[in-house]
């Protein structure tokens, strides 16, 4: 029964909804925030420590390691987790984009140009196909990613109030 409504879906096969989502799944960065917590801090770490080849350095500028090493090290730090608010950012905006395509009853889609968008209605079998997809893949990944930017919020408190206290 769901063949044939999305046999005669209008949607081109890249702009569904559904197909999105599969294709955000398995791109290389999105994949990793569907991996378990430990191999997904893992590939947050990997960012974190990738990003210090360019905050190392400028931290080094602004505070020599031999002489402030707790200031290079707080400013270092930092200045390296801008690639992972960046990376977050990224990650969510992408996972929020899809959901908000898969939950809606209305699929807005382009037939050759942008200057041509239509706009089709799911079927209510296809409506709860994406909003079981929703609730059980995406709103977890997002949860996940929220928690992890409260995280990093609640790093940058602690080295906040550590450099208050040098």
């Amino acid at each position: 029964m769901i063949k044939s409504s999305v046999s005669n879906c209008p949607v081109p096969t890249e702009q569904q909804p559904l197909n999105e989502y599969e294709e955000l799944k398995t791109s290389w960065l999105f994949r990793d925030s569907t991996l378990n917590w430990r191999k997904y801090i893992t590939k947050i770490v990997w960012i974190w420590s990738l990003s210090w080849l360019v905050a190392g350095p400028v931290a080094a500028a602004s505070f020599p390691p031999h002489k402030y090493i707790a200031h290079f090290m707080l400013c270092g730090a930092a200045g390296a987790s801008v690639g992972v608010v960046l990376a977050l950012v990224r990650l969510y905006l992408g996972w929020f984009y899809v959901r908000d395509r898969l939950y809606s009853p209305t699929v807005f889609y382009e037939e050759s140009g942008w200057y041509d968008g239509q706009t089709w209605t799911k079927p209510l079998e296809i409506l709860d196909r994406d909003r079981l997809i929703v609730t059980y893949g995406i709103k977890p990944i997002l949860r996940r990613l929220q928690f992890t930017s409260a995280g990093l919020a609640g790093l940058f408190l602690i080295g906040t109030i550590v450099w208050r206290l040098l």
